[in-house]
């Protein structure tokens, strides 16, 4: 009954399931093929021969004749006519074409009846694999990911609650100072109500109405269902999906004019812009991951940010607010700056920044920062200089070495060939300069082999001879690891530290960043160099002179006349000349130097 076949063979596969309820045994190593005239035919009730047109091994061993399609229109007839059972699922409506047997075959859920022909020949039968598991109909995943927030249902209560407040406001027109009551009213926070305002339309009219809030708010709560996609909203009007650095300046302008930290500095109008630069330009360092320039959902939601400025309705001392606004912490970083900056035009350059800290900073390194290594975006301010924004950047990282920011920021001027790992080779570059500098200071350095060997042992990277960005992130010696190639007064620091009081002033600052407890000392500096008693008898013209470098107290900024063109990302913003004794006056009234 069964000849071998004469027809050429066309070869497929193995990874393929043969109709619905057989597989092709995948340990099988001889050659399945498909023969179209296969003398191998099955014997139907009627007496008639079909050939089976299946798929056989080398010698047309066949593995499953399919039904017919005659028995196939039958069992179609038969569940036509079959009464639907009470417990079982209706049956869905055929809207497309009628499918081919085959498709049939795999979607029918009753078992096949499978007629195997033996053949004569004495080769053995194919191993059959058990059917798979079709998936269920109609099963769906469930939604898992809401970028603007899981949607809640919402009851209408805030929109009423909004329109009560506004019926209690005379006229129903709401200025910005109405607009504290508004946005808690809304669930946000007291400080995003400056923003609030301009987002519906306050920066037109002066006011907001009811008529022109609503429509604002509904399609807000409809749309964005949690804090930080209602805040990006709020930030950008509904026109964003990021934030710039331009989007912060109503929600800091509005900090600094109502905060009660802040009310010494609501007089020094020139200081505002220097403030509210230094606030974002600390707000990107920490949130804007991506180093982009623009803050998405996704960074707001693994920061602190607006946790943070929840917290400025519950602490009246600004200085308290570590995080991005504390005064003291503007106050050092400004000071800092002055200092470079002695043609004041709000630009230092490279000779200027080999001052910092008596020349701490390498000049190889310095190279690196002006290179544009650590330049943010894609547009350069101006050539060869830094802005007062790139400068906060710079000594944030500079004074706290265990940040991430900071790490990446260093990273990258070391990472001279831009290959993401730091070579012996580029490890050398950089110490040579320090080798030379303690060698001049009658300092017996260290080779660079010994010290090579001592920063991979530190280390441990898991490339050996190369350190990666992983690398120095997972240690807890990357601050020495930078020291030691780029900052000669800090690496003499920490070689020369005793190691008990290194723990015992670890131990009374716990709690406290590197970046906070150098602020503190700095600030603490600062203050005792302006209040020191008799110092205008003590020290003549000349030595006052000398030290005007090294000292700056608030009276002399407060006597600048800044133009602040170029200052950062920052629209510009033009300072004017004040009056210094009423500043003074109300900074020694508020105890706030």
């Amino acid at each position: 009954m069964t000849t071998l076949c004469a027809v050429p063979c066309q070869f497929l596969g193995l990874k393929i399931p043969i109709y619905h309820s057989v597989l092709v045994d995948q340990r099988c190593s001889r050659a399945i093929h498909h023969c179209d005239v296969c003398n191998v035919v099955q014997r139907l009730e009627s007496g008639a021969a079909i050939v089976c047109k299946s798929i056989h091994y080398g010698v047309c061993q066949p593995v499953a004749i399919p039904p017919t399609k005659a028995r196939i229109i039958k069992k179609r007839e038969e569940k036509a006519t079959a009464k639907v059972s009470p417990h079982s699922p209706p049956a869905k409506p055929q809207l497309s074409p009628q499918p081919k047997v085959a498709d049939q075959l795999q979607l029918s859920p009753q078992p096949k009846v499978v007629t195997e022909v033996k053949p004569t020949t004495s080769a053995t039968p194919s191993p059959k694999s058990d059917p798979p598991n079709p998936a269920p109909s109609g099963s769906a995943i469930p939604r898992f990911y809401f970028p603007l927030g899981q949607p809640v249902s919402e009851d209408g209560k805030e929109l009423k609650k909004v329109s009560e407040v506004f019926g209690t406001i005379k006229e129903g027109k709401a200025f910005k100072t109405d607009f504290g009551e508004i946005a808690k009213v809304c669930n946000c926070p007291l400080y995003w109500k400056g923003p609030l305002f301009l987002a519906a339309g306050g920066d037109k009219l002066g006011c907001v109405t009811s008529a022109s809030f609503q429509p604002l708010w509904k399609r807000i709560i409809q749309k964005y269902h949690d804090d930080y996609s209602r805040f990006m909203a709020i930030m950008t009007r509904m026109k964003g999906s990021y934030l710039t650095a331009d989007d912060f300046v109503p929600l800091i302008q509005d900090v600094i004019d109502t905060h009660p930290g802040l009310t010494f500095l609501q007089e020094a109008q020139e200081f505002h812009s220097r403030y509210l630069h230094t606030v974002i330009a600390r707000i990107f360092y920490t949130v804007n991951r991506s180093w982009s320039g623009q803050i998405s959902i996704p960074e707001l939601r693994r920061s602190n940010l607006l946790q943070v400025i929840s917290s400025l309705e519950e602490e009246d001392d600004i200085n308290q607010i570590t995080d991005f606004f504390s005064y003291e912490h503007f106050y050092v970083i400004y000071c800092k700056f002055w200092e470079l900056d002695t043609d004041h035009d709000l630009f230092i350059s490279q000779q200027d920044l080999a001052r910092h800290n008596d020349g701490a900073i390498s000049s190889r390194m310095a190279e690196r920062i002006f290179s544009g290594a650590v330049t943010r975006g894609s547009t350069v301010s101006r050539e060869g200089k830094m802005s007062y924004t790139e400068f906060v950047w710079f000594l944030l990282a500079e004074e706290d070495k265990k940040h991430p920011t900071a790490i990446e920021y260093w990273f990258r001027c070391m990472d001279l060939d831009g290959d993401g790992l730091l070579s012996m080779y580029e490890l050398e570059y950089f110490y040579e300069e320090q080798y030379n500098k303690m060698v001049s200071l009658g300092i017996e350095p260290m080779p660079f082999e010994d010290c090579l060997c001592q920063m991979l042992d530190m280390i441990n990277p898991a490339i050996p001879g190369k350190i990666s960005l992983r690398d120095l992130k997972q240690s807890r010696m990357t601050p020495l690891f930078f020291d030691t190639f780029f900052n000669l007064e800090k690496y003499l620091d920490h070689e020369q530290r005793d190691p008990f009081a290194a723990a015992k002033e670890a131990e009374d600052m716990e709690g406290m960043s590197d970046w906070e407890r150098y602020a503190a000392e700095e600030y603490e500096m600062l203050v005792a160099d302006e209040t020191m008693p008799g110092q205008d008898d003590v020290f003549d013209d000349d030595a006052l002179e000398s030290a005007e470098v090294r000292r700056v107290t608030r009276a002399d900024m407060e006597e600048a006349d800044y133009d602040y063109t170029g200052i950062g990302d920052v629209s510009t913003i033009t300072a004017q000349r004040s009056v210094t004794s009423p500043v003074a006056a109300t900074n020694q009234q508020e105890g706030v130097k």
